[in-house]
């Protein structure tokens, strides 16, 4: 249990624990991972018989991970201490976990959730929208991602990396779990009204932030593929409407040199978003935050260095001639007034290959210093 001055209700928490793991017959513990209480909550965990460490570092994730490392169980139940989470029923935890699960989730709107537990806009909004996320992103088959009542085998710290220090801690264990490919199962459980007189330690808005920001952070895909080949394409069927002539979508109403000019930019733009994710990924997982999948390797296998480099000089070349050309027009023009939406096909096909192929081949040569680098990682 993670805790920062709850003297008003961790006694109940842990004689609930208790009365379970007696009933029970589990070989178990009490673990109180406080977080710099300057109550009397050290010692009625500590007079109730329950372990108490201390964790210096602030933070929810920096209290779970440090009480979930000094662990001693095969299992860990962590569930907060406010006497919001029912600790005498956690039998369906330890059978799932028994059964083989590697986390196992409560759900709050499975179980049931007593009046006033929980904000309406966390219950209608906040939650089901993460949760929502959560299985469109990462293929997570939580309904209720932001439980604070789970269990999971004691390891799970080290086997996924988590770091987190914040209450998104919550998520990076499931998203993690999903992307890894670990056992989950859910399970109901309930969920009441806190005991404490004070406000709880979540903020709303700035840790629901805190949780979207970790979601995108995990998903190149989303936050960086799917925008830019949307940008990427929308650019490239401007460009391929407007490049000859003006394109009348409707009477009176025609596309002409400005819809061309943005379709370069949004070309560019959506481009540098792909490249963004494939630096995204090669990173993420060379470091271990990300596992790789298929998209990754056939990424490797189509954009090599060499191959990479040879397109990008060509499309510069190309867009160096539409440059050549255009000057040429101006000299039959004596250098003098050129009609604008004849000479912008020129000019935006133009700059928007040498801007294209420039990026495509420096974008080429930084993939090629992070091969290096994993190469680097596996002989050494």
């Amino acid at each position: 249990m993670p805790c920062l001055n709850e003297a008003e209700t961790i006694a109940a928490c842990i004689k609930k624990a208790n009365e379970w793991i007696f009933e029970n017959n589990v070989d178990a513990e009490v673990l109180i991972s406080d977080n710099g209480s300057t109550d009397d909550s050290q010692k009625i965990a500590a007079a109730l018989g329950a372990r108490v460490i201390n964790t210096a570092c602030k933070g929810y994730g920096a209290a779970l991970i440090s009480g979930i490392l000094n662990a001693k169980g095969k299992y860990v139940i962590m569930g907060d201490s406010d006497d919001s989470y029912d600790f005498s029923s956690l039998t369906p935890f330890l059978e799932k976990l028994r059964q083989g699960c590697d986390l196992v989730m409560g759900n709050r709107f499975m179980g049931g959730i007593e009046k006033g537990a929980m904000p309406p806009v966390h219950r209608y909004f906040g939650t089901p929208l993460l949760s929502f996320i959560g299985r469109l992103f990462f293929q997570s088959p939580i309904g209720d991602i932001q439980c604070g009542l789970r269990g999971f085998k004691q390891d799970i710290v080290t086997r996924l990396h988590l770091q987190t220090l914040g209450m998104e801690f919550a998520s990076e264990m499931i998203v993690k779990a999903s992307l890894f490919h670990l056992k989950i199962a859910e399970v109901p459980t309930t969920l009441s009204v806190d005991g404490r007189s004070r406000k709880p330690h979540l903020k709303t808005w700035p840790d629901g932030w805190r949780n979207l920001r970790f979601y995108l952070m995990h998903s190149p895909k989303w936050l960086f593929y799917i925008p830019g080949c949307f940008l990427f394409f929308t650019g490239l069927i401007l460009m391929l409407l407007t490049i000859l002539t003006p394109f009348e979508i409707a009477r009176g109403i025609h596309l002409d040199a400005n819809t061309l000019l943005f379709g370069g930019v949004f070309i560019i733009t959506g481009f540098s978003c792909i490249t963004l994710g494939m630096f995204t990924r090669t990173y993420a997982t060379e470091e271990g935050f990300l596992p790789k999948n298929k998209l990754d390797n056939r990424i490797e296998k189509l954009f090599t260095l060499e191959g990479g480099i040879l397109v990008g000089v060509l499309i510069f070349l190309s867009g160096v001639v539409c440059s050549i050309y255009a000057f040429y027009i101006w000299q039959q023009a004596q250098f003098g007034n050129l009609e604008y939406a004849r000479i912008l096909r020129i000019v935006v096909p133009g700059a928007t290959l040498i801007l294209l192929g420039t990026q495509l081949l420096f974008s080429s040569f930084f993939l090629g210093i992070l091969k290096i680098r994993r190469r680097t990682h596996v002989v050494g």
